[in-house]
């Protein structure tokens, strides 16, 4: 058999064409003015047209299958998947397969297509701050994102569910409820599931005793739990919507923190200044090394400041700052610890005071 080969960048781009404004025209504030724009887009090529109306057939045919013949194809596949597992035999799936073949289903209609279709996103986009940026994300459904400096997400829509995946930085998430769609945040070692709420999630792996993740809620509910290590590395996907053993629900004003490897802390109160203070410019820093500290304010953009005294640097640090005036902290830091520094140039030592 020839291999297919990959679609062409053209084919692509359309495809995700059409997948947006299939998106989009579902959504609750479609308009007039929005439909008058999706019919230009319609005209402006006739292959529009086309991509469009196979799109939306298709998927009207998955919407049109029975549930008890989705439930039969669920039964065949399990049926072979167990024959697999205990004898070499396609007896457990031939069964099902032909008795929905003898009630009209055509040849290509089985549950593997059906669950292929099902596994593909319908909405796909990944977002990225640069250092001192900040961005308010809209997504398709009313979901808002609030992304921190250096901060990289992908968001991923599926049929039956919406799914973030935060590779490294923090956001803020003001999710629309939907309850036949859950929606999970993948941060490192954890995943956090919710149906409509606000809350904070960070994981910065890079930054040195911050490497796990962190999840505080500002309202409504949300479910954390402790992604498994895959065999090859990183991490197991999540496949089922069971409740995992040792899951923790947090609400309102309550927050938890993992390691690196997903063991988690126990429940704690969120600050008083909030889940995610750096929307306002802050950072707040309560009895923690002053490495550390410069670590995090170094995140937003350049201090001009270095610490090589290991026993300065150990230094614990309490205080809010704002992480775009590096001359106000220049100023402060004498006040709030021994220390002094060390030249008057654009990069000064913080050493200990005499």
């Amino acid at each position: 058999m020839t291999p297919s080969l990959p679609p062409s960048e053209e084919a692509s781009r359309l495809r995700q064409e059409v997948i947006d404004w299939f998106v989009h025209r579902r959504r609750p504030d479609w308009n007039a003015r929005d439909e008058r724009i999706f019919q230009n887009w319609i005209d402006a090529d006739p292959r529009h047209a086309d991509a469009y109306r196979q799109w939306e057939s298709r998927w009207q045919a998955f919407d049109a299958i029975a549930p008890e013949t989705v439930a039969a194809w669920r039964e065949g596949f399990a049926g072979n998947r167990v024959a697999t597992a205990s004898a070499p035999t396609r007896r457990g799936f031939l069964k099902p397969a032909f008795a929905l073949a003898a009630a009209g289903v055509v040849a290509g209609g089985s549950y593997l297509g059906w669950s292929h279709l099902q596994a593909q996103p319908v909405f796909v986009q990944a977002f990225a701050t640069q250092r001192g940026q900040q961005l308010e994300v809209p997504l398709p459904d009313g979901t808002v994102l609030r992304l921190d400096t250096t901060t990289r997400l992908e968001v991923r829509y599926f049929r039956q569910r919406r799914e973030v995946r935060l590779i490294d930085g923090q956001a803020v998430f003001l999710v629309q409820s939907d309850a036949q769609r859950p929606f999970d945040v993948l941060a490192g070692p954890l995943q956090v599931r919710v149906v409509g709420t606000r809350f904070a999630v960070r994981y910065t792996p890079a930054v040195v005793g911050a490497e796990g993740a962190r999840v505080s809620v500002e309202q409504g509910r949300v479910r954390v739990t402790r992604r498994d290590v895959a065999p090859g590395g990183g991490w197991v996907e999540p496949v089922s919507d069971a409740v995992p053993q040792g899951a923790v629900f947090l609400t309102a004003g309550q927050q938890v923190q993992s390691d690196v490897q997903g063991v988690l802390a126990a429940v704690s109160a969120v600050p008083g200044d909030g889940i995610a203070p750096w929307r306002e410019h802050r950072l707040s820093f309560l009895d923690i090394p002053l490495a550390r500290a410069l670590a995090e304010l170094e995140r937003y953009g350049s201090t001009g400041l270095v610490v090589r005294d290991p026993a300065v640097a150990a230094l614990r640090l309490s205080g809010t700052f704002d992480p775009r005036d590096a001359r106000m902290l220049r100023r402060m830091l004498p006040s709030a610890l021994p220390v002094r520094l060390k030249g008057d140039g654009p990069v000064v030592e913080i050493v200990a005071a005499p």
